[in-house]
């Protein structure tokens, strides 16, 4: 069998920081799930971090590039979940009046 191999992800370090934070805040499951990476890997970040692998969160004075908190990704996913359920649900009311009908027209 052809076995395709799945890239690499790569995460910056601010996401790191964040998810750690998260993680502390939550439980590692939890954020994980929210996040979307695995719980090991999320593991391995916290591991890091301890003796120093990972630099500290910024100060806050530091200058920060702009990021949309995680309340506000987890909002517009939960939105763009429920929008996909009803488009499927759409899919499939299409398909059985599809096949309702085509039996009809025979």
């Amino acid at each position: 069998m052809n076995q395709s191999k799945v890239p690499k992800r790569q995460y910056t370090d601010e996401f790191k920081v964040e998810a750690i934070r998260l993680a502390d805040s939550v439980g590692g499951q939890e954020a994980a799930r929210r996040l979307g990476i695995p719980v090991a890997t999320l593991g391995n970040w916290s591991r890091r971090r301890r003796p120093g692998g990972l630099p500290p969160p910024p100060e806050s004075g530091a200058v920060v590039p702009l990021r949309r908190p995680v309340s506000e990704l987890e909002a517009e996913n939960s939105r763009l979940r429920k929008e996909l359920a009803e488009a499927r649900l759409d899919v499939e009311i299409l398909r059985k009046a599809t096949a309702y009908f085509a039996r009809g027209s025979r």
